[in-house]
């Protein structure tokens, strides 16, 4: 103990050339160390102090035993990635009062499936399925337990299960309806009866009305299959009663966080849907040059979250409404936008306590809370009309909740066609004046939105890179909207009045994966904004590149406008090809000549190389953009090339391509 070498030496030669202790001494100090060693090593250590923790809340997982003790019947299970499937569970569970039945809407992830077998135990009892299909015909976040469990157990007899399928799907993509056919036939094949056709909602035309539609035929066929009869509609079925609180602490009421309360002040990993991350912005530039549209380029930190992505997965962001529309709602219905409330279910046995976090203020729930810029829904319509005080409006709030022919074309024309959001609404209508706290039950979950990441985590792996473009249009009425999503991105500066701004995300994974080998040719087609995972790709193979690997062609087909307005990361990608990272690039200029160029044009151009590089190459072919357009064309142009340099029929061409998307070789992100 800080004896130097030097000095230790000195003394072990003062030792053997003159004793200076006896051998009693030395075992007297041998045993006194022995002891001293003794009594430290065991001595009981102090207990440490019990951490008294919060019990933990018991979850109850079986279904059945709810249904029992609440004395439902009739269980409404939703598959739900934006909340529409949600919704409609929450409404077809709300329905069965008014047939004298009582409903539940069950999220299924949070169930033990197993138990549908049992649902024979309660008399007269249905299972409702609202599933949505998400992705490449796959099934939501919430129901992906579900459908394993589906997949898994073929000895599974349900042939006491009553049951009835309402999918939402979108015709433009290629797996319309998959999860909500696949549950209806798979239920069938383990024995269940069906009691009600399988209804299919398309997102491309017009949901809402086709789930009316089904709903308006659904509900007979229940009274008759159960010999029950309807009670009258009563439109003022309250979900949830308010409570106005007046000396609550400020510090117990949400101001916007998602889940946990302060969540926001102190973050706690992991990260996900419910406990996002506030990262902060560090870029938000614009990406075009000229014209009237706004492309923007931001970029999130993530360090210190333990986040990690891969490149092709999405970020989704939680957006707030315009202060400006939320100002105007409380100024038209008059009411103090800053009182502290609370929305209660009247089902105290519920699983969810509140439509949204509470307490809270109107100001925060219109805010972040609730979507006030979509054209409302015809339910919402249905239980506001009560409130107009004009017999005309109320009439027509009523007949654009029917399934009437004209009912459905004045709610078509007046509100969808002209966007009229609840705002427009209100504003058009003046003699409809409800209660803010029914508005605020009725309108749906203002929802997360989602982005193709356009950044690589091998270069940038505390930073999260995001391209969109503003949504912006003038309405038949001459209003301006804006997307909500886009319009608040673009307004988040780096720094706002010295303080810095902030995003809260949390990362979904994807399919939409670069080869495992990096020695496979990538065609990537990415028009517009659609360009955003291709950023990431590039990125990725110009890393691999660096570090030494052997890469394969990339190949880049990208289209905007003009190329002197909107030609997004024309720096970047000119970049990326002079480095030999893309081995091609091609651009279509859509509008700087007479006649349209697009991308699927470029791709015929270009069939001869690309065969090779499909056919011969084992080259992995990657689409980012509109589904209903462009993900179309340029499926029609590897169809065409197919067939002939393929030297295949149609139908031949046609399996060719479905094949490679089954192997995982043609990958799409699209939306529409």
């Amino acid at each position: 103990l800080g004896i130097s070498y030097k000095k230790a030496d000195w003394c072990k030669s003062c030792v053997y050339s003159t004793p200076l202790l006896s051998n009693l001494d030395l075992f007297l100090f041998s045993l006194i160390v022995g002891l001293v060693v003794y009594w430290f090593m065991s001595r009981k250590k102090p207990e440490p102090l019990p951490e008294f923790k919060k019990a933990p809340t018991i979850r109850e997982t079986s279904f059945i035993e709810k249904m029992k003790k609440m004395g439902k019947n009739i269980i409404v299970f939703y598959g739900s990635q934006t909340g529409t499937g949600e919704e409609f569970a929450n409404r077809l569970s709300k329905d069965a009062q008014r047939y004298g039945m009582k409903g539940m809407a069950a999220d299924p992830e949070e169930y033990d499936m197993g138990e549908l077998s049992r649902l024979s135990e309660i008399e007269n009892s249905l299972a409702i399925f609202c599933m949505a299909t998400y992705g490449e015909g796959d099934p939501t976040d919430n129901a992906q337990d579900f459908y394993d469990w589906l997949q898994e157990n073929d000895d599974e007899n349900l042939s006491g299960l009553n049951y009835t399928v309402f999918g939402l799907g979108n015709k433009t993509y290629e797996h319309y309806n998959s999860m909500g056919k696949y549950v209806d036939k798979r239920l069938e094949e383990l024995g269940a009866k069906r009691i009600f056709d399988l209804g299919l909602g398309d997102d491309d035309g017009n949901l809402e009305e086709d789930f009316i539609s089904w709903r308006e035929q659904f509900w007979p066929a229940v009274c008759e299959h159960f010999g029950v009869e309807a009670l009258g509609d009563d439109s003022s079925i309250r979900q949830y009663e308010l409570k106005v609180h007046t000396d609550m602490n400020m510090n117990k009421v949400y101001t916007g966080e998602i889940g946990r309360l302060k969540s926001f002040e102190v973050q706690k990993p992991p990260f996900d849907s419910k406990n996002p991350f506030l990262a902060t912005v560090t870029v938000n530039r614009k990406l075009n040059k000229a014209g009237d549209r706004h492309f923007m380029h931001l970029e999130l930190d993530i360090t210190g979250s333990k986040i990690r992505y891969e490149s092709g997965d999405h970020v989704a962001v939680f957006p707030t409404n315009e202060s400006a529309l939320v100002n105007k709602l409380g100024q038209i219905l008059g009411v103090d936008l800053d009182v502290v409330i609370s929305l209660n279910n009247l089902d105290e046995e519920s699983n969810k306590k509140h439509p949204f976090p509470c307490p809270t203020t109107y100001r925060t729930a219109l805010t972040h809370y609730l979507d006030i810029t979509h054209p409302p829904r015809t339910n919402v319509l249905y239980e506001l009309a009560q409130y107009a005080s004009d017999p005309k409006d109320q009439e027509n709030m009523r007949k654009m909740a029917s399934s009437s022919p004209e009912g459905k074309a004045l709610y078509q024309n007046w509100v969808l066609d002209a966007n009229r959001n609840i705002l427009a609404i209100l504003e058009d209508m003046p003699s409809l004046r409800p209660p803010v706290d029914h508005l605020c039950e009725l309108l749906p979950r203002l929802q997360a939105r989602y982005y193709s990441i356009a950044s690589s985590s091998k270069v940038h792996p505390n930073s999260i890179h995001i391209c969109a473009v503003l949504v912006e249009y003038t309405t038949k009425t001459g209003r301006v909207n804006l997307g909500v999503a886009t319009n608040w991105l673009k307004n988040k500066p780096v720094t706002d009045n010295g303080h810095k701004s902030t995003v809260p995300m949390y990362i979904r994974k994807s399919q939409f994966r670069l080869p495992f080998k990096a020695t496979n040719p990538v065609i990537m087609i990415g028009p517009g904004t659609g360009i955003a995972p291709f950023m990431g790709f590039i990125q990725e193979r110009g890393w691999l590149k660096e570090q030494g690997k052997e890469v394969g062609e990339t190949v880049m087909y990208f289209g905007c406008r003009y190329k002197n307005e909107d030609y997004i990361y024309q720096e970047e990608l000119e970049e990326a090809e002079k480095n030999k990272v893309l081995t091609q690039l091609h651009v279509a200029f859509s509008r700087d000549q007479e006649h349209k160029v697009y991308v699927q044009h470029l791709i015929k151009n270009n069939k001869e190389n690309l065969w090779k590089l499909i056919h011969s190459d084992n080259a992995h072919i990657y689409v980012c953009g509109d589904a209903r357009y462009m993900a179309k064309d340029v499926q029609t142009a590897f169809h065409d090339m197919a067939e002939e340099l393929g030297g295949m029929t149609r139908t031949q061409a046609t399996d060719y391509v479905k094949k490679l998307m089954t192997k995982g070789r043609y990958s799409q992100d699209v939306w529409s």
